[in-house]
Formats: C-alpha cells, structure tokens, sequence
C-alpha cells in the first residue's frame, strides 16, 4: 500500500507542465492545487489517525484508497481552476492521508515488539520510497504515450489494487502483538492535551515543517525547473526516481541507526547533509551531471526523517495513540509543504525563477538542525496518581 500510495503522489508534479498547458493555466494554479493536496492531506491524518486507533486501520486504509481513486478520475476531467482544486487537491489529499505513513506506520510498530520498532519503520518507509521510484518513470510514460486525461485514469483504476491490499488487516485498533512497554491508558482529550505541553514533541513539529517544505518544493517544482533548464521532461522523471531509489537504501538505514543511536542526532546530522547539498546544487552550474549527483545525495536522506521523527513519537507517547500523533506533527510536515508548493508557484510566476526558494529551502534546513538540539528522548507519558493532574517531564 505504501508502495502505490506514495509513488502516485510522488508523481504529480510530473503533471504541472502539460495541465497548465492545455489549460492555458499559469502554473500557480497547479501550485496551488497541489498545495491543497499537501494541507489536506496534513489535516486529514489528523482525523484520519484518531480514527484508526479507536476503529482500526483497515476501515481507514479502504475509504483512502477509494477517496484516492476518485479524486484522479475526477482530476482527469478538470477544466476549472476549482474542479482541479476539489479533485487534485481535496480528495486526493484525503486519500493519501488515508493509505499513507500516518496510517500504516503505527500499525506496522504495533506489530512487533520494541525492540524491532525502529527498524520496521525504516523498512515501511523505505516502502514507500521503492513506490517512488518504480511508479513515477511509469507514470512519466503513460503521459508521454496517451496523455495526461488517460495516464489519471489509468492510476485512478491502478488505486482500486489498495482497496485489495487493504481488505485482509485486521480490523481492530490495537490489531498485532502486544509491544511490550507499559502503555499508560489515558482518554484522547488528556493525550492531546500531554503532547501540546511537551516541548520536545513541539519541536519535533517545527523541524517536520521543514522536511515537508523541502520534498514538497522538489517533488512538485523540480520537474518543471529542468524543463526550464533545457533538460526532457524524462530527466525530471527520473531525478524523482533516482531520490526514491537511493532512499530505498537511506530509510532503511536511518531506522537502523536511530535504533542504535539518539533519534535527536540522527536528524540534525539529515537537516545539516540537506542544507550543504542544496547550497552546493545552486552554487554548481547546472548540468546533467550536477543535476544526477544532487539526485543521489538528496535520495539517501529524502524519506530518512520518518524513521527517527515517528519513532520518537513512539518514545516519548507510547504506541497506543501513535497514529494520532503522528498526525498531528505530520500536519506541521505538510503545512511546510503548502508553502513550498503554493510559493513556489508564486515565486515562479512574479520572477520567473525558483531560486527564492531553493535557497531559503536550505537555509530551513540549517535551522532545522538547531532546532532538533533541545529535544529530550525521554518518556513523558506516566500513569496519573488519584485525583492528580498528567504532567509533562
């Protein structure tokens, strides 16, 4: 599920040049469409994670594979700037927030023991990236052989497999092995209110902004940037597999080491290597080569902030409510990628370049790396004494 979830949104930007064309659309309409998307989804995982740990994941796995399904077949007959915006942006933005890493991510910590949590999140997100590139140069194919309309059908018909995929789980909420911790039974309202006390988990809110700012920015502009570079719309195609690729290897060892290593490090060691490579890109004139190295780089620590961020939610709440949690600080992932997507466009349309926001895409980064410093890794969720209050440590 991870697999096709993420490789169909991974590929959209490969879509901004030719609907904007047969539009007649400048490309902030696109941007923005694609920025509903990316907020929508962020909101939805919100709702869509509470939902999941009171009735289970499947009920929630199936809705987002058919809210998906609808919403690039609806997206294929789009003539309007707002039917794209309600297609595109708000039903496709609800199926990725079902079927995505919110979702299924908890479902796979609670299936093992505590020990083996770390790096079944490595491989569910390294899932995900081996979608992105097995599913983005074929989508690029299906547009270059029958058009953009046909190649969302195509995917919208591809998405209905999730619903298979989805039918076997179990469907109850806390479904897999217990995960032998002590998990600290507390109402949704007294979790919620632990976490927005929690200056760690705050935190961690604010340097996921940045992630989402910095893969939404390169999945939904980077494609068109090298189109104006000179470069095939293949090359972007590509790019974008190449990063997923690499990240096959890079989200798998990045929930090894945040099993073996603080998760705090971890990050800020991901936030520094993608401010350097950013700099470097726009410092190095560009060319296929450049382009293909940044590519690589990019890969290994694209999807790597997944691992450690999820597992620290786990570290610092348990696994009980991890879905709605994670949920919360993934809403700050994609309200960074709104802004990375929607300015990007913006940028794009009053200088007709996106140097703006390549570079205040690393200079995010680098605060990032700060930013993760003061984060505490220790359990903040306790059994409440009678007639006490839940504190946060």
């Amino acid at each position: 599920m991870l697999m096709l979830s993420f490789g169909f949104r991974s590929g959209f930007g490969l879509f901004v040049p030719p609907i904007s064309e047969a539009n007649g659309w400048s490309r902030e309409v696109m941007s923005l469409c694609l920025a509903i998307q990316n907020l929508v989804w962020g909101i939805i995982a919100v709702f869509a994670g509470g939902l999941a740990d009171r009735f289970g994941t499947r009920r929630v796995l199936v809705s987002g594979a058919l809210l998906y399904s609808a919403g690039m077949w609806l997206m294929a007959g789009a003539d309007t700037p707002w039917l794209l915006y309600g297609s595109g942006g708000v039903l496709v933005g609800a199926g990725v927030a079902g079927t995505a890493f919110g979702i299924v991510l908890p479902a796979m910590a609670r299936a093992v023991d505590i020990s083996r949590r770390q790096w079944v999140l490595g491989l569910g997100t390294a899932a995900g990236s081996l979608g992105q590139f097995l599913v983005v140069p074929v989508v690029q194919q299906l547009i270059s052989a029958f058009g953009w309309i046909l190649a969302l059908q195509i995917l919208a018909l591809v998405a209905l497999a999730m619903v298979a995929l989805a039918i076997p789980l179990l469907s109850g909420a806390t479904a897999g092995p217990v995960t032998h911790e002590h998990e600290v039974e507390m109402d949704l309202k007294q979790v919620l209110a632990l976490a927005l006390r929690t200056p760690s988990f705050l935190l961690l809110v604010a340097g996921f902004y940045v992630c989402g700012f910095q893969l939404a920015f390169v999945t939904a502009h980077m494609p068109a940037f090298l189109q104006d570079n000179g470069f095939d719309a293949q090359v972007g195609a590509w790019c974008i597999a190449i990063i997923g690729l690499c990240n096959v290897a890079g989200a798998y060892l990045s929930g090894i080491l945040s099993g073996r290593y603080p998760k705090r490090d971890v990050l800020m060691t991901i936030y520094a290597v993608r401010a350097a490579s950013l700099v470097v890109f726009m410092l190095v004139p560009i060319s296929l080569a450049s382009v293909l190295v940044f590519s690589v780089v990019t890969g290994f620590f694209w999807l790597a902030t997944i691992p450690p961020t999820s597992g620290m939610v786990a570290t610092l709440f348990g696994t009980r409510y991890m879905s709605l949690l994670y949920g919360i600080v993934f809403l700050g992932h994609q309200l960074g990628s709104f802004c990375a997507v929607y300015f990007g466009g913006v940028i794009y349309e009053r200088t007709g370049s996106y140097d703006i926001v390549w570079w205040l895409a690393a200079g995010l980064a680098l605060m990032a790396a700060f930013v993760h410093w003061p984060i505490r890794e220790a359990r903040v969720m306790r059994a409440p004494q009678p007639g006490s209050v839940i504190q946060a440590t």
